[in-house]
């Protein structure tokens, strides 16, 4: 018998039934961390670079957002949800590399953890794919939830 929560006494997957959990306001945050090189870095102005592609923060953002509506596709026990609302934010943190907010909010019966993951990962990967035209040396180094609330129970992580 298996303690987790999407395997059912059969052993094989299924989706939990959130069916009788209270709707209550959820909100979480994740970090992507991730090296652009200086050589990325000094191209951008007003933290901001346009490439043949388009301006790189814009797009990623808007990629993002794309992704977070699109988790359940991507996570197969993922709940489809029907989310308020996403904020990602894009900092160049030092010459070398750039931080990816993803927040994400609803109010439901389940979390949205892996949609501000999802969130923060597809934007990095847009921003590698809108910059390796000028280096391949990027590398998405950390991806990390920060910060959980509502539901069973809040995190908040350094």
């Amino acid at each position: 018998m298996s303690n987790f929560s999407h395997i059912n006494k059969k052993n094989q997957p299924k989706v939990v039934n959130v069916g009788d959990k209270k709707i209550t306001k959820r909100k979480a945050t994740a970090v992507a961390t991730m090296f652009l090189g200086a050589e990325i870095i000094s191209h951008f102005k007003n933290d901001e670079l346009t490439t043949k592609k388009g301006p790189v923060f814009q797009i990623a953002i808007i990629a993002g957002i794309q992704a977070v509506k699109k988790t359940s596709e991507l996570i197969p026990m993922c709940h489809p949800l029907m989310i308020n609302g996403v904020d990602i934010d894009i900092k160049i943190i030092n010459k070398e590399e750039i931080e990816i907010f993803c927040s994400v909010e609803i109010e439901g019966k389940t979390g949205v953890e892996m949609e501000a993951l999802t969130g923060a990962t597809v934007t990095a990967l847009t921003v590698y794919d809108m910059c390796k035209s000028i280096s391949q040396k990027m590398i998405i180094k950390e991806v990390k939830l920060i910060k959980k609330t509502g539901g069973k129970s809040d995190i908040k992580v350094n």
